[in-house]
C-alpha cells in the first residue's frame, strides 16, 4: 500500500477550481453522461497513469489513446462508479484498491455529444492490468509521469481541419486531442508540469486520421 502524494493531494484539492475552456463547457440539457478514470499510481518508473490504447475495430474513438471510461449508466449512480466499473471492464483493474480523491469538471465533447466528467484517483493496491474487453481496448500502459512531463515527448498536433492542441508521444502512443488536453492541464495544476516547446508543431500523422473523432 503506497501513500498519495503531497502532488496530487494539490490536484485533488484545485480539481473543481481547474478552468474548463469555452468550447468544452457542458451546454444546457444535451449530452449524454459519461466518465473516465484517471488513476496515477506507484509504478516502477516512478508516478505513473494509465491509459488504453482503444481498439481500431471499436466504435468509440477507434485507435486512440484515453483514459479507461465510458457511459455512466442508471445503476452506476454516478461518474465516479461509472469510471471504476469502465476501468475494472477494459483493464482488470480491481476497484477495490482505488482510492477517489475527487472530480474534474464536467467536460463536453461535441463530437461524441458527451458530458465527461474526468474522476482523480490514486492506485492505493495496484492490480494485474491487461486488455480485459479486446473488442474495445487494443493495449493498456502504465505511462510514467516522468516520461509525459519530459519536454523531448511534448508538441503541438495539427489536425487537418487546422485546429492545433498539446500532445504527447509515449510509449509507442500518439496522446492527443480530450485525452492530452486534460493531462496537459492536470500536470500543470498538480505542479509537475516542465516547460516545452510549444511552437514545435507536428502535422496528424495519416495512420492516426481513422481516430479523428475527439
Amino acid at each position: 500500500m503506497t501513500q498519495v502524494p503531497h502532488w496530487l493531494i494539490r490536484l485533488a484539492d484545485q480539481s473543481q477550481r481547474l478552468s474548463v475552456p469555452r468550447y468544452l463547457r457542458p451546454p444546457d440539457g444535451r449530452g449524454r453522461r459519461a466518465a473516465v478514470l484517471m488513476l496515477f499510481g506507484e509504478g516502477p518508473y516512478g508516478p505513473d497513469v494509465l491509459l488504453i490504447q482503444r481498439s481500431r475495430r471499436g466504435r468509440r474513438h477507434p485507435g486512440q489513446p484515453a483514459f479507461p471510461g465510458g457511459g455512466v449508466d442508471p445503476e452506476d449512480g454516478g461518474p465516479v462508479e461509472a469510471a471504476l466499473r469502465e476501468a475494472e471492464e477494459e483493464t482488470g483493474a480491481d476497484p477495490r484498491g482505488v482510492h477517489v480523491l475527487g472530480t474534474l469538471p464536467e467536460l463536453y465533447l461535441h463530437h461524441s455529444d458527451n458530458r465527461v466528467t474526468p474522476v482523480v484517483a490514486w492506485w492505493r493496491e495496484p492490480s494485474a492490468v491487461h486488455a480485459a474487453s479486446p473488442d474495445e481496448v487494443d493495449s493498456v500502459e502504465r505511462v510514467p509521469i516522468a516520461e509525459l512531463v519530459d519536454p523531448a515527448n511534448r508538441f503541438t498536433l495539427r489536425l487537418p481541419t487546422g485546429i492545433a492542441g498539446p500532445a504527447f508521444q509515449v510509449r509507442g502512443m500518439l496522446v492527443w486531442g480530450f485525452t492530452a488536453m486534460v493531462l496537459d492541464r492536470t500536470l500543470g495544476a498538480g505542479g509537475l508540469d516542465q516547460p516545452w516547446d510549444t511552437s514545435r508543431v507536428t502535422e496528424m500523422p495519416p495512420e492516426s486520421l481513422t481516430a479523428r473523432r475527439v
